[in-house]
C-alpha cells in the first residue's frame, strides 16, 4: 500500500492567512494539520504530498523540520487556481506517471481526523474500496455534506447523496479512503472526465457493480475549509486552556477558551478568548477574542473579534 495526500487546492476562503501557505500547514493545535495523520501511518507505506508550485518551499520547509524521511513531496506545475490539474486528475497523473500498482490510502490534507489511521487500516477488507463516514449526528448539519447511505449490513455502501435538501442519514462523507489497485483503471477513466471529483469515484465504482466499504466513527473530525470550522477544531482539540509553543510568553494576560500562542509570541496585559496566534508576534494591552493572529504581527491597545490578520500586520494604538 502507498499513501497519497492531497495538499494542493489554493483555499480562497481561508485567505489572508492561505495566502501565501498551503491550508495543510496552517497550524492547528500547536501542529500542522497535514502532521496529525502522519503519526499513526504506519511507517512501512510510502507516503506522497501533492502540492503545488506556489507552496512548495513550504511543504519542503515543513518536511524538514519535522523530519518526515519516508514522504515525498510531490510538484505539480500550477501557481494559480485555474491552471489546477484537480484533485483526481493530480492523483491520476501520479499513478500514471510513477506506474503505481498498490492499494492506495487517500488523505485530504485539509482534514483532521480524530480515529486512529491504523484502526481504519485494520478494518479494510482486501480488493474492496472503502471510505470513511463520520456520523455528524444532526440532519440539519447533514445538509451541508455529501452523505452516505448504507445497505442493511451497515457496512456496505448503497448510495450517495450531495448536500440533500432531507438527508436519509447523518453520515458524511470524509477525506480518508482507500482505494485497491484492481479499482485504478476505473479511476483513471474517470479522472479524464471529472478530475475536481475525488468523492465521484466511489459513485462510479458503484454504478460498475463494486463493492464499496464504510468505516463509521464518531470521533473528532474536521473538513477545516473556512474560518469558522478552523475554530471550531481548535476549540475542540485545545479545549478551555492555554497552548504555548517554545520561546512563547504569555505575562499578566487574562485568558478564556481556547487560546494558542506559537513560537517565541510575546502576548501582554491582554484579554484573549478563542484566540490563535502564530509565532513571532508581539501583543500588548489588547482586547481579542475568535480571531487568528498571523505570524510576525504587532498589536497595541487594539480590540478585535472575529478577524483573521494577514502575516507582518501591524496595527498600534497611541
Amino acid at each position: 500500500m502507498r499513501c497519497f495526500i492531497l495538499a494542493g487546492g489554493f483555499a480562497t476562503r481561508l485567505w489572508p492567512l492561505t495566502e501565501k501557505r498551503a491550508k495543510p500547514l496552517l497550524p492547528l493545535a500547536g501542529r500542522p494539520i497535514v502532521s496529525h495523520p502522519l503519526d499513526h501511518i504506519p511507517k512501512d507505506i510510502p507516503i506522497t504530498v501533492s502540492t503545488n508550485a506556489a507552496f512548495e518551499d513550504g511543504f519542503h520547509a515543513w518536511k524538514d523540520a519535522e523530519g518526515h524521511e519516508h514522504v515525498e513531496v510531490l510538484i505539480e506545475q500550477t501557481k494559480h487556481d485555474d491552471q489546477k490539474l484537480g484533485a483526481l486528475g493530480a492523483l491520476a497523473q501520479w499513478i500514471t506517471d510513477h506506474k503505481i500498482d498498490d492499494d492506495i490510502l487517500v488523505l485530504t490534507g485539509d482534514n483532521y481526523f480524530g480515529f486512529r489511521i491504523e484502526d481504519f487500516l485494520e478494518a479494510h477488507t482486501p480488493n474492496t474500496p472503502m471510505l470513511a463516514a463520520f456520523d455528524i449526528n444532526d440532519t440539519e448539519a447533514a445538509k451541508g455534506f455529501g452523505t452516505v447511505i448504507l445497505k442493511e449490513d451497515g457496512n456496505e455502501i448503497h448510495a450517495f447523496e450531495e448536500k440533500p435538501k432531507e438527508p436519509k442519514t447523518t453520515l458524511v462523507s470524509t477525506g480518508c479512503s482507500i482505494l485497491p489497485k484492481k479499482t485504478l483503471p476505473v479511476l483513471l477513466e474517470y479522472a479524464e472526465r471529472n478530475p475536481d471529483n475525488v468523492g465521484g469515484i466511489f459513485e462510479e465504482l458503484l454504478e460498475k457493480g463494486h463493492s464499496v466499504h464504510c468505516y463509521t466513527f464518531n470521533d473528532p473530525w474536521f473538513d477545516i475549509g473556512s474560518f469558522g470550522a478552523y475554530l471550531e477544531a481548535t476549540k475542540e482539540l485545545v479545549g478551555n486552556q492555554q497552548l504555548l509553543a517554545d520561546g512563547a510568553n504569555c505575562d499578566e494576560c487574562d485568558c478564556h477558551g481556547s487560546v494558542v500562542i506559537g513560537a517565541h509570541s510575546n502576548v501582554r496585559n491582554s484579554r484573549l478568548e478563542n484566540v490563535v496566534i502564530f509565532d513571532h508576534c508581539d501583543i500588548e494591552d489588547c482586547e481579542l477574542s475568535d480571531c487568528i493572529i498571523d505570524n510576525h504581527s504587532k498589536l497595541k491597545g487594539i480590540d478585535l473579534h472575529g478577524k483573521m490578520l494577514r502575516e507582518k500586520t501591524t496595527l498600534v494604538r497611541e
